[in-house]
């Protein structure tokens, strides 16, 4: 008896030691275990080059969708605002919208309503993929650049959204300048085709104009976007807080649509005198013909509207309109939707 209760009480020593052991050991063990709480950082941090991805190929498709919808409303503006430059040349017989539309389908068939369009392409993709990607980017620093200020500040966060918009659309319109020049040149020609497509018309502005003739009218550009962008993004995002603040549950194709379409005509109505400067002074020696401004953009100002009058500054405004609403909303539009199905596809993996 004595025995097997030794045995007993060795046994039973050997069992509490063991799991005295374990809990020790398992203890310890947790204890030099990494703990789970870094990992959710460490995935946002390689998430974060991705989204930067995402903005450059959303904003540049988003952008390349919405100007062939209204590419034919675009070119209308164009031809409408160069009206009165060339009296022989660029004056309408009859300046009404539907009157020239079915002129050009007349003339040069449907096709004619796209003139340019690929070059527009061509412009817009790395443009408004530029754009896009600079807005998040200018935005995110400005935001560090605030810090703690930026949270709850009502004043602060449209200005963050006014500078980030103005900032990117100076960025993107300087890097694609040269595009959106051969863009509109293609497009305003009527009866003389003068330059054959697009790197014919790079060719000949080399030859003809010298290498700046690509930068004709940067200035005004500069001055013109930088505003209209800044305006546009700010009521844009401004609107849609709004929005999603007393209807959360709205269809985000819905808000974006509206809020865009807003915007459009808050940015067009602020900036549109700069734009039809920025064309006209683009077109200066376009096919060969006689310069028309011999002032910078001052000079031009002053020129347009002492000849035209204030009307002339404002010349193709409805048409800018109809082309605006529907495109700056489908840009949004599409953007957010893009973006939207990415996080899904994020979340699904």
């Amino acid at each position: 008896m004595e025995a097997r209760a030794g045995i007993v009480v060795e046994g039973g020593q050997r069992a509490l030691n063991t799991a005295h052991g374990s809990v020790v050991d398992g203890g310890a063990r947790k204890l030099l275990q990494p703990q789970p709480q870094p990992q959710p950082v460490k995935q946002s941090l390689n998430q974060q080059p991705h989204m930067g991805s995402v903005h450059f190929l959303a904003g540049g498709i988003a952008g390349a969708f919405s100007k062939t919808c209204t590419a034919p409303l675009a070119r209308l503006t164009i031809l409408f605002q160069v009206q009165g430059m060339h009296s022989n040349v660029a004056t309408m017989s009859k300046p009404c919208i539907w009157h020239e539309a079915s002129r050009i389908v007349k003339e040069e068939g449907y096709r004619a309503l796209w003139k340019g369009n690929m070059v527009t392409i061509a412009h817009r993709l790395p443009y408004s993929s530029v754009n896009f990607y600079a807005y998040e980017r200018y935005k995110n620093f400005l935001k560090s650049v605030i810090g703690e200020n930026y949270k709850g500040n009502v004043n602060t966060e449209p200005l963050v959204h006014f500078v980030a918009g103005g900032m990117a659309g100076m960025t993107a319109a300087s890097v694609t300048y040269p595009l959106d020049l051969v863009r509109t040149r293609l497009a305003a020609q009527r009866n003389v085709i003068y330059y054959k497509g697009m790197w014919h018309a790079f060719h000949t502005i080399c030859r003809d104009e010298g290498f700046w003739g690509l930068y004709k009218g940067l200035g005004p550009t500069l001055l013109g976007v930088g505003p209209s962008l800044a305006i546009s993004f700010s009521v844009y995002e401004a609107l849609r807080k709004h929005w999603n603040s007393h209807r959360p549950n709205d269809s985000t194709a819905v808000v974006s649509l509206t809020c865009g379409g807003l915007s459009g005509i808050a940015s067009s109505t602020a900036t549109f005198p700069l734009d039809l400067v920025r064309r006209r002074m683009q077109l200066e020696g376009a096919g060969g013909r006689a310069r028309v401004y011999n002032t910078a953009l001052f000079g031009t100002f002053k020129h347009i509207f002492k000849n035209e009058g204030l009307r002339g500054l404002y010349r193709g405004i409805l048409l800018e309109y109809y082309k605006v609403v529907p495109g700056v909303a489908i840009v949004f539009m599409t953007y957010e939707t893009l973006q939207m199905c990415w996080s899904r596809i994020q979340t699904s993996y």
